[in-house]
């Protein structure tokens, strides 16, 4: 059995399938291509988070779309979601990144406890531990005694790497706590 080729559509077809509201960036059906789908019906399948539509044969994500409508090209890097909320396509949320930078833009883990990527509390040692993930390679900061240190070790190491473009929950505290 062939396995179709993924075709992108272009601008104009994007344009002519969807009507996108930028403001709150839903895409709606405008000109629809299945019958069971009604003309202003927003888009609303999901897959991990990410909403998702169907053109012929091919699956695009709505980001995908959306970037296609406003900028009239898929990029051959990753679109990212700034502020990491899968489902907000507003244009002023989407950026296109590097594959590399955008998982430097990954949140916390589901067992971090800590509200830190990379910082976490070793009890053995009764101490926070900051580490950073470079290429593949975890770099181990440092122990501290001080969560606010072993935060700002984690932030000293983002800004040496070059990670000035994300949302980093380290900086964001540094920010909000510490004077």
């Amino acid at each position: 059995m062939q396995k179709l080729k993924k075709v992108t559509p272009t601008q104009k077809e994007v344009r002519k399938l969807f009507s996108y509201n930028k403001k709150t960036g839903v895409l709606r059906w405008k000109c629809p291509n299945c019958p069971r789908i009604k003309i202003g019906d927003i888009i609303k399948d999901s897959c991990n988070g990410y909403l998702r539509v169907g053109i012929g044969n091919s699956r695009f994500y709505a980001h995908q779309i959306i970037w296609i409508g406003f900028y009239g090209y898929l990029p051959k890097n990753d679109i990212d979601h700034i502020n990491r909320i899968k489902n907000d396509n507003r244009i002023c949320n989407l950026r296109e990144l590097t594959h590399k930078r955008n998982l430097q833009n990954t949140g916390n883990f589901k067992h971090n406890t800590s509200g830190i990527k990379g910082v976490y509390y070793c009890k053995s040692r009764n101490k926070w531990e900051s580490k950073i993930k470079i290429n593949q390679k975890t770099i181990h900061l440092d122990r501290y005694v001080d969560f606010d240190n072993a935060v700002c070790a984690r932030l000293a190491a983002e800004q040496c790497v070059g990670w000035v473009c994300c949302d980093s929950p380290a900086y964001n505290y540094v920010k909000e706590n510490i004077q």
